[in-house]
């Protein structure tokens, strides 16, 4: 994709913001940076993804960035080094061409399964001339605490460093600089040949040394082994060869970089207060590890490449839970990336928001809500990777026979729904399918679980859960299956109850449902969370939302499952149509306009992709053996 361009105007809208699909993912596997299409580091947080962002320019043109790009016209082309998170960027003006090249670095020659451990927490980029000769500047305004502190900014030999706040860093450039008002900026031309190298390295607060950043000369050479490191654990892991090879391989990578290597812990996103709606309130947190996104991504990754990390994940989530789901150790829906429980909810009014939709918050208040389905999602998550796991130690039995009979004791409760709906608790038909879930797992794993086997308990519990779901959860109005129990309204969720096995996409109930859901519950095809009436929505927020992108996904599962094939990959060729350039979704998708929304890239959304392409694969199999 090429566009033109004039510096310093770039694609910001009148509000100043960007399009959500101009960014590109950079990741470490303990933090990532956002980098626009025109050479704008808009967003980046040290040292880890929930550490306050010291460039937060997309939720803010004022709260710092560091952009580097043609001083005149010029147009773009850019993409990911083949197997990595490697940013390559083509800057292409009347008098020549340039490469910038971005990434977070890796510990040097790390390779395979250590990605990601011990990362040095710095940001490298070196533009190399291809023909010509182009005139650059770059601006680095480092705004730690997302904007709050307008730090004291000092030249050192070859760059700077800030003062002032908990996240400082160290610069080192490789051209002459200056620093005024807390920007660096330079202008330099390159030549055909030439390769000039920066980096910014995190400072921790209690250092008494200065960490050594990256020398200019050698930052092209350390993003060149970072490019290997992406690369070779590609090539230990992956193993999807199917029709959708490069969008799954791409999305394993991010779901890799999604992941906090230090605890094993997967954010759902490394964003906050992306909108789902242009000026709406829907505005969250994703920096955590929510046990359902994180269960979900094993089994994408499982699909796409073939993870060794379900163990550090299985232990991150055992250890936060504190060993058990009992009443003395309540399981919550999420946790932080260090296993923190409290992830207490507030805004920043400083911040304008992108497109000005406020509030923009940091914390997420659902980590206090009663959500039954991740029982459901971490004993499925544990019975898919027992055998990786290998003999069961006795806490983790333990810890799988408390979540069954947590599963087994709540399942009648009302509760916040797997949407984390913000109004009054009901009898989520979701909740209760993954409550089902829960222990038709926890009886196919009770061979292994010792003396905190319950078998006939699970099993009897299991069996009243069903009767209950398909006696309660029936709409005979819809003739489908409904959000909850003894209602007539539909919900996207509902989709999951072939992909856990419940009932099969070919079930006519099932069918039935599908086929309400896409008739009813669709926009242009894309599917919708559930329907928002005008004013105080049952999700308790005004407003409306955008299509829901694994939503969409889980559409094409079924109808793949369901023999509908041809429907499931037209489907699937208009969602990843709607991918950005470099292949990366975000949470939801405006139906109108086609634009990108939401926190982004969610992983979610490229869990979808993965599996919906897995299920097209596996039903053109059967379909070729019958």
């Amino acid at each position: 994709m090429t566009e033109t361009l004039s510096s310093p105007t770039s694609t910001r809208a009148a509000s100043g913001s960007k399009p959500i699909a101009d960014y590109g993912l950079l990741s470490d596997c303990t933090t990532s940076a956002l980098v626009a299409r025109d050479g704008s580091i808009d967003w980046l947080c040290l040292p880890r993804f929930d550490a306050p962002a010291v460039f937060a320019a997309i939720l803010d043109p004022e709260a710092g960035h560091w952009s580097i790009r043609p001083s005149g016209e010029y147009e773009i082309e850019r993409g990911y080094a083949d197997g990595s998170l490697v940013l390559e960027t083509t800057f292409t003006t009347e008098t020549g061409s340039v490469v910038l090249r971005d990434a977070l670095a890796f510990v040097d020659g790390q390779r395979g399964h250590d990605i990601g451990l011990d990362a040095p927490h710095e940001l490298l980029r070196s533009v190399e001339g291809l023909s010509g000769t182009v005139e650059l500047v770059l601006e680095l305004a480092p705004r730690p605490e997302y904007g709050l502190v307008h730090p004291l900014f000092r030249r050192t030999e070859d760059g700077g460093r800030t003062f002032g706040g908990p996240n400082q860093v160290a610069v080192r450039a490789g051209v002459p600089v200056s620093i005024e008002d807390g920007t660096m900026t330079a202008s330099f031309t390159v030549a055909e040949g030439e390769r000039v190298g920066f980096s910014l390295r995190w400072i921790p607060p209690e250092a008494r040394e200065t960490p050594g950043a990256t020398a200019p000369e050698t930052a092209a050479a350390r993003i060149a082994d970072t490019t290997e490191t992406w690369r070779s654990w590609e090539a230990e892991h992956s193993v999807y060869e199917g029709s959708q090879r490069e969008l799954v391989r791409l999305g394993s990578r991010v779901l890799q970089g999604l992941t906090y290597r230090p605890t094993g812990a997967i954010v759902a996103a490394p964003t906050t207060s992306l909108p789902e709606a242009v000026g709406g309130e829907r505005n969250w947190d994703y920096r955590y590890s929510w046990i359902r996104d994180a269960s979900l991504t094993l089994q994408a990754l499982y699909i796409g490449a073939c993870p060794d990390e379900a163990g550090e994940f299985i232990s991150f989530m055992t250890s936060s839970a504190g060993g058990g789901a009992s009443d003395r150790h309540s399981l919550q829906i999420m946790y932080g990336i260090s296993g923190e429980h409290d992830l207490s909810e507030r805004e920043l009014p400083h911040l304008r928001g992108w497109r000005d939709s406020k509030p923009v918050r940091i914390g997420n208040g659902a980590w206090g809500q009663t959500q039954l389905d991740v029982y459901g999602e971490l004993l499925d998550a544990l019975h898919r990777y027992h055998e990786q796991l290998g003999e069961l130690h006795p806490e983790i039995q333990q810890f799988v026979a408390e979540l069954a009979d947590a599963a087994a004791a709540g399942w009648k409760q009302k509760d916040a729904g797997m949407w984390e709906m913000r109004g009054e608790p009901r009898h989520h038909l979701s909740s209760k399918v993954l409550c089902w879930t829960a222990l038709d797992r926890a009886v196919k794993l009770a061979p292994r679980l010792g003396a905190y086997a319950k078998t006939e308990e699970w099993t009897a519990e299991r069996d009243r859960i069903r009767e209950a779901i398909l006696e309660r959860g029936w709409s005979e109005a819809k003739q489908a299956f409904a959000q909850s129990f003894d209602s007539d309204e539909l919900d996207a969720a509902a989709l999951l109850m072939p992909l856990v096995g419940f009932l099969p996409a070919t079930d006519a109930r099932m069918r039935s449902t599908i086929e309400a859901i896409a008739r009813e519950l669709t926009q242009d095809g894309l599917v919708l969370r559930y329907l928002n009436d005008e004013g105080l929505n049952a999700d308790g927020l005004t407003g409306e939302e955008g299509t829901f992108v694994i939503c969409s996904f889980w559409l094409v599962s079924c109808l793949a499952q369901a023999g509908e094939i041809d429907r499931a990959e037209a489907l699937f060729g208009q969602l990843a149509s709607y991918a950005n350039d470099l292949g990366l979704l975000a949470e939801e998708i405006d139906p109108a306009h086609g634009e990108l929304l939401g926190n982004f890239p969610q992983a979610f959304s490229h869990i979808g992709l993965i599996t919906a392409a897995w299920e097209i694969d596996q039903a053109r199999e059967r379909e070729a053996q019958e």
